[in-house]
């Protein structure tokens, strides 16, 4: 536990007083208790960790049960509006901002999206269902993503339209020499 919140705080780049890190060393702890045996000596610190979900929950925005597997190196940028499933995944190096949804479609469907590696969802985007969102893809500020994202794509537009990312060269045309 205490080597996974070094890590979080080395992606906040020590910025111990930001309100993502404390959902992550929230989160961290949720997921540590699992490993205490007997179930009876958990019971305490299950307590503990349902108060302290509840408080980054009602001070933060940041809703992040310790059921969803998360990959190395999640940033949650800008607390506020944050709400993951519980049935959702998260890869490695991912950034989350203020207002972001990675939910359910329908409740009677309990599943909820994949992200892969080195995702980065902008603001008030929304990812709904059963979905599985690539590495390396970018989701558009106020997207609404209902489909797959393939590698390498971007995701923009209600409903999200899917583009592939441009290659650094297609760039050449605008820089000043």
């Amino acid at each position: 536990m205490l080597e996974n919140i070094r890590a979080d705080l080395r992606a906040y780049r020590g910025d111990w007083g930001a309100q993502g890190y404390w959902a992550m060393v929230v989160y961290r702890f949720g997921r540590w208790r699992y490993t205490i045996r007997p179930a009876v000596l958990r019971k305490p610190f299950s307590f503990a960790y349902k108060g302290l979900f509840k408080l980054v929950q009602i001070v933060c925005g940041i809703e992040l049960p310790c059921e969803v597997p998360v990959g190395k190196g999640l940033v949650i940028e800008h607390s506020g509006g944050i709400v993951v499933s519980g049935f959702a995944r998260i890869g490695s190096n991912c950034r989350l901002r203020n207002g972001v949804v990675i939910g359910l479609a329908r409740l009677e469907d309990p599943c909820a999206p994949q992200l892969g590696d080195d995702v980065d969802v902008g603001a008030g985007a929304k990812l709904l269902g059963n979905i599985r969102i690539g590495n390396r893809v970018s989701i558009g500020a106020n997207a609404v993503v209902l489909c797959d994202v393939p590698d390498d794509c971007i995701a923009v537009g209600v409903p999200a339209v899917i583009k592939p990312r441009r290659k650094a060269a297609e760039f050449s045309q605008f820089r000043h020499n």
